[in-house]
């Protein structure tokens, strides 16, 4: 056994191996040290290697999904090696044959199909990169709805796509996986370009990839490549593709890595869903709407043609309440047939599935009737109807073919309906009627040894037997009893006798049979199900699409958000914006959101923006981001109104954190950001930018941000929001023609800071940097200091122009720690304060009303 295993493990290579041995998968080695640590299971010892015990652990077969989904999730890869045949076929080679093993697939993070292993509302993709003459290309594969993309990146940017795709796994050779850091190395011939080709030829079953489009050799290295590793992984079986759609980087709004981790659009700077846009926006009902949500959010359009066909979709749901609550209670019914559709096709199929694609692909039909009938449909409606239809006789079959709920597993049958094979009938009502005989038989043996307690059970090992308790087993000891003994237990004796034999064969044999032809009909369903798993695959896509535009019509709603409107000039002009993530958090807490608008035009399009830490820039830089993204993802958007030209790059320089693995301090992720940004961004992008230069000396970050905005202005030309603390820079306005100034408003009373989140024209008076410093809770002692350092300054820097100046006759730090900060007198605080409201009659409390209406009156602002 130890040989068979030392041979599978080395086909594995660096995987975890589940050698499969009756009812449980073992680990052994090292495997079994990892997997016990992973899965939290005991770890113990079976036999000796070398002269050391042998680590070993084990999960059971039939729930090892649970225990696949954390090993996967903790990042390893998975062998399964299964029994390839029974014991009596073993034992048929020989008494002492060890039964047959083999490894039937590679679990790995980009190619799980099963319910188990996968988010319902997440894609699961495998993304293979290929590399030809300088040429790089990447297919991307859902294997779990057979979704499959390709993209030529002819000018770079594949950090961005790889962060769009956001890919479970990424394969690549082992030379450019080495280049690329985040990709697994694999080396295999379905690379080479030219044996690609004819592969992707062999698999979809065409002569020519000219009905696909034209793909360039590294298209069809990356598409190779990505076949050959799925061959590999299923070792030998194939999931459902389909036929590969072309994707360009001109299609959508170019985001780089960065900018979609300071934006939080699927997820958060920690990874996780909920706190993004995409958790706060998502309305869906169905698991294949939240994937294609996710999917828009990442890629929003260049197109506005397609744009405005996804708007109009929002608006005629938006504009009918009861309509859209109907769709979107018919798809909350509906099950996932993508997905269903995915596991059939590669085999890993069951009858729930079909159940599953019969019950989906009716309720389709049923709601494309219904929407058919409907008039003014928008153009995108009318585009996805046809899909939801054509699949009557399919679906006619199944209900005829399968039981209303069919099971998960096969091994048990009965879920093929009865009426639907005569013969099949036969064979079960000769199974039941044997049964009924065993529990006549069983009646007959009581009345027979007068043994009431006398049961006929059946289990897998003894098959049927009959069991009496120990205090009755001598009777039937007897060789004249009719009874043969079989098995001793604790409280029990069981039996066999010739009429149970001959009765439980017959039950058997009916049994088989009967399975064997179930078997034979499922599949025949399945053959069917894939001869039209594309028709199928398009009535999936056609009800996720349907789902997102009911989704975000049902947020439309709900926020009081509005369609936006496209124009060809290059603008953004926002009235009323909001941030949906901060609103929705602020919502929670009964607190209102500030809106403020957004004007960015061919006069005014870079602002500089200026305020107090706290006031809101980072957030209005954000959500006028998040604005754009969601108009080209074809979405209304928080706002009274928005008007804007398409955006082709979008960058987001917005806080920024050390990035040790790579030797980078914040500062130096900071510049390298704000360089991407200068050497990409065009006329028609939209760059938003937050305290560049803050992470230097103050001349440095000045002089650094002066730079930047003039370059912003003068080179690139494109929309701009630039919020900063250096109010030099505000001098800029003088000369910069489309720059203007705004600011953040805030206002300080009796020593507190008091946030208003309003944006209004013109620069900031100050920084307010100290007062948020106490609003944050700094000792008063060094807020005391702080306005006395900051107050020789300001002297200094007015008499001499240096920001150091009259620093040196400060005293020591240390000897103005005792000094109590100075607070300045608050009469109607303290009136407050000496109040015993319950000692109060009413009559004193009017008074008392009146008299801090006057303190109110005369206080200082």
């Amino acid at each position: 056994m130890m040989a068979q295993y030392l041979a599978l493990k080395a086909e594995a290579g660096g995987d975890l191996l589940f050698y499969r041995m009756g009812d449980f998968f073992e680990l052994f080695f090292d495997d079994a040290k990892i997997a016990s640590q992973v899965l939290d299971i005991a770890l113990t010892t079976r036999g000796e290697h070398a002269g050391e015990p042998i680590p070993m652990c084990g999960v059971p077969a039939h729930s090892a999904d649970g225990y696949l989904a954390r090993l996967i999730k903790a990042g390893h890869r998975v062998a399964i090696a299964d029994q390839i045949e029974t014991p009596e076929q073993a034992r048929a080679r020989g008494s002492k044959s060890l039964v047959g093993r083999a490894i039937v697939r590679f679990v790995t993070a980009g190619t799980l199909t099963e319910d188990a292993l996968l988010d319902s509302r997440r894609a699961n993709l495998l993304a293979a990169i290929g590399e030809v003459g300088g040429g790089i290309a990447i297919a991307a594969a859902d294997i779990s709805t057979g979704r499959l993309e390709v993209l030529s990146l002819d000018g770079g940017g594949l950090d961005a796509e790889l962060a769009r795709i956001g890919a479970s796994e990424v394969i690549a050779r082992p030379g450019l996986a080495e280049r690329i850091g985040a990709a697994l190395p694999f080396e295999s011939r379905g690379f080479d370009s030219a044996r690609a080709e004819a592969d992707i030829c062999r698999h979809f079953g065409v002569a020519t990839l000219d009905s696909f489009g034209s793909f360039s050799r590294a298209e069809l290295s990356a598409l190779g490549g990505l076949l050959a590793y799925l061959e590999h992984v299923g070792q030998g079986r194939m999931p459902f593709l389909a036929a590969p759609v072309r994707a360009g980087t001109s299609d959508h709004l170019a985001i780089d890595p960065a900018t979609r981790e300071s934006l939080e659009i699927v997820q958060t700077a920690s990874g996780q869903r909920a706190g993004s846009l995409l958790a706060t926006i998502d309305r869906t009902v169905t698991g294949a709407g939240a994937r294609l949500l996710a999917a828009d959010l990442s890629a929003p359009l260049m197109d506005r043609g397609r744009i405005e066909a996804r708007l109009d979709l929002v608006r005629w749901l938006y504009d009918d309440g009861p309509l859209r609550e109907d769709i979107r209670a018919r798809l909350r019914a509906l099950p996932d047939i993508g997905r269903a559709l995915g596991r059939v096709a590669i085999g890993r199929g069951s009858p729930r599935d079909l159940g599953q694609l019969r019950d989906g692909l009716d309720a389709a039909r049923t709601l494309r009737e219904k929407l058919g009938r409907l008039p003014d449909r928008p153009a995108l409606l009318d585009a996805l109807l046809p899909a939801l239809d054509g699949h009557g006789a399919l679906v006619d079959r199944l209900f005829n073919a399968l039981v209303p709920a069919p099971p998960t597993e096969t091994a048990s049958g009965n879920y093929i309906a009865e009426g639907y094979d005569a013969a099949l009938d036969e064979l079960r009502r000769m199974a039941g009627d044997g049964r009924r005989a065993i529990a006549a038989l069983e009646a007959r043996y009581r009345e027979q040894t007068g043994i009431a307690a006398l049961k006929i059970r059946h289990n897998g090992v003894l098959g049927y037997h009959v069991e009496v308790p120990a205090r009755h087993a001598d009777a039937l000891m007897a060789q004249e009893s009719g009874f043969t003994h079989r098995q001793t237990l604790a409280g029990v004796v069981r039996f066999n006798s010739v009429d149970l034999h001959e009765q439980a064969g017959r039950v058997a044999q009916a049994g088989a049979h009967a399975l064997a032809a179930e078997a034979a009909h499922f599949e025949d369903l399945v053959a069917q199900v894939i001869a039209r798993r594309d028709p199928i695959c398009g009535a999936a896509e056609a009800l996720a699409r349907i789902d997102v535009a009911a989704a975000l019509a049902e947020c439309a709603v709900e926020g009081g958000w509005t369609r936006p409107a496209f124009t060809d000039e290059p603008c953004l002009d926002i009235a009323g914006g909001r941030h949906p993530v901060v609103e929705a958090a602020l919502a929670k807490s009964g607190t209102a959101f500030v809106a403020n608008d957004c004007s960015l035009g061919t006069n005014d399009r870079l602002w500089l923006v200026t305020g107090p830490n706290m006031g809101g820039k980072s957030t209005f830089l954000r959500q006028n981001a998040l604005v754009v993204i969601l108009a080209q993802a074809g979405s209304f958007v928080p706002a009274k109104s928005a008007r804007l030209g398409l955006v082709d790059r979008l960058f987001s320089r917005v806080g920024a954190s050390d990035n040790l693995a790579r030797g980078r301090s914040t500062f130096m992720v900071e510049m390298i950001e704000t360089a991407a940004i200068l050497a990409q961004a065009t006329p028609r992008s939209f760059v938003i930018l937050d305290e560049v230069g803050r992470g230097t000396s103050t001349y440095d970050g000045l002089a650094i941000a002066w730079a930047v905005v003039e370059a912003i202005h003068d080179v690139n030309a494109c929309r701009c929001l630039f919020a900063t603390h250096y109010h030099e820079l505000t001098r800029l306005a003088e000369r910069l023609d489309a720059l203007s100034l705004h600011h953040v408003r805030a206002r300080e009373w009796n020593g507190d800071l008091v946030l208003l989140h309003e944006l209004a024209e013109g620069p900031a008076d100050r920084s307010y940097g100290i007062a948020v410093a106490r609003l944050a809770g700094l000792p008063a002692a060094v807020l005391g200091r702080a306005k006395s350092v900051l107050a020789k300054l300001e002297a200094g820097k007015a008499q001499t122009g240096g920001i150091a100046a009259g620093l040196d006759d400060l005293p020591l730090f240390a000897a103005t720690l005792a000094a109590p900060l100075e607070e300045k007198a608050d009469p109607l605080r303290d009136r407050l304060a000496a109040i015993d409201a319950d000692s109060l009659s009413p009559r004193e409390a009017l008074d008392l009303i009146y008299a801090l209406k006057l303190l109110s009156d005369n206080a200082p602002i």
